[in-house]
């Protein structure tokens, strides 16, 4: 690849997206060095789920993170209302377990804590904020505000939703905005309906909450309620906000909100962006939320960035033209990102419906539909097509 024995890779950012990438092109014998604008790697105190697909995905390049041991395995998902009756359980274990792998809830510093065992001695230089890039004949530099500059012959951004790496490409562009806060926790927690693997899903009008096992006696949580789109960004209210939001909401709900210190309550505007078509031009490419950003509803922001950095070691490791393993890692992964990005969109605003016959179609459907028409959506979502196991250089990543 690029007439070099160990051609280089750039990463600009150092979230899951930038780190995963790190993970699997070292894997396939490439060299990278990861850029991060913060001052220190710290991720942020909250949690998500890693689905099958990324799971399955680092297996094709014989990547296993331990995650089953680091977090927990979803083991049934509880739709509920806001009082906690039951709407309808999904076996969500049984599901997973058909598409080839867990899928795990765990906390962000323990996944990134795995992706940085897995990235090994791979170099990360942090307050490195990302001004611009330049290509030509001999690959593509990146400038950095404090006069830093990094060369290498491919480049990727993964630097998240306000990429400057994506607004070289693209120009100025407005973030999609959904009109409503997501709060967002991780707290020790323990609670008789919080059993093991459980996630719990409780809807109500305009507002969600959401529960769920990470494991080790730690619960991760979060909230949304609808507002305008300014009141969600500059939201700087107080636990006791929150707590009055859910007034009258089962007492798991309120019962985990004040188990959990004020300060370790994240929030956090919804916010995407609409499908972006063309991620990349000659040695430089998107990955993660700089080229996707997505709502929340398909459970896939950090699974589909762990998936792109796969798909894009793939192509890597069967090309020797850099600049046409970015195209064809694009081209593999547009039409599932597409779908991925549109349809959480769409589920999104009916997850947050507030009047109150569209709400009372969307609870019934809930209740009565067919499991299989229910898991059907997050079945695609999991779903993409991967290449098979790669043939990995012989010491490669060590």
């Amino acid at each position: 690849m690029g007439g070099s024995p160990r051609p280089k890779a750039v990463v600009v950012g150092a979230g899951i997206g930038g780190l995963a990438a790190a993970v699997t092109l070292r894997r396939i014998g490439m060299e990278v060095e990861v850029y991060e604008r913060a001052g220190e790697l710290r991720a942020v105190g909250s949690g998500l789920s890693i689905m099958s697909n990324a799971i399955r995905a680092l297996g094709t390049l014989g990547i296993d993170l331990g995650l089953e041991d680091r977090g927990q395995v979803i083991e049934h998902v509880e739709m509920m209302t806001t009082a906690g009756r039951t709407l309808r359980v999904l076996p969500y274990k049984e599901n997973c377990a058909k598409l080839g792998a867990p899928s795990v809830c765990i906390s962000r510093s323990e996944l990134q804590a795995a992706l940085l065992e897995a990235a090994g001695d791979c170099p990360i230089s942090l307050g490195a904020v990302a001004t611009g890039f330049s290509a030509g004949p001999d690959g593509v530099r990146v400038r950095f505000a404090d006069g830093r500059e990094a060369h290498g012959d491919l480049l990727i951004g993964a630097d998240g939703i306000h990429s400057a790496i994506r607004r070289q490409l693209t120009g100025p562009e407005p973030v999609r905005e959904a009109g409503y806060v997501c709060w967002l926790a991780v707290t020790r927690f323990a609670h008789p309906r919080l059993t093991r693997g459980f996630n719990g899903h409780y809807w109500g009008k305009g507002q969600r909450f959401g529960l769920h096992d990470i494991g080790h006696g730690n619960a991760y949580w979060w909230g949304t309620r609808n507002m305008t789109p300014e009141a969600a960004r500059e939201w700087n209210g107080t636990k006791a906000d929150i707590l009055r939001a859910y007034q009258g909401w089962a007492e798991e709900v309120t019962a985990a909100i004040e188990a959990t210190e004020p300060e370790a309550v994240i929030p956090v505007p919804a916010q995407d962006r609409p499908f972006l078509e063309r991620w990349g031009e000659g040695p430089v490419t998107l990955l993660g939320d700089a080229a996707h950003p997505m709502m929340t509803s398909l459970v896939q922001g950090g699974s589909s960035a762990v998936e792109d950095a796969v798909v894009l070691a793939q192509a890597c490791a069967g090309s020797g033209d850099p600049v046409r393993a970015l195209r064809a890692y694009e081209d593999r992964r547009r039409a599932h990102i597409r779908w991925l990005v549109e349809r959480s969109h769409a589920m999104s605003a009916i997850e947050q419906e507030e009047r109150p016959v569209p709400r009372l179609i969307r609870d019934a459907f809930m209740r009565f539909a067919p499991k299989s028409v229910l898991f059907k959506p997050f079945e695609t979502s999991m779903s993409a097509d991967l290449p098979t196991r790669a043939s990995v250089p012989a010491g490669a990543g060590r």
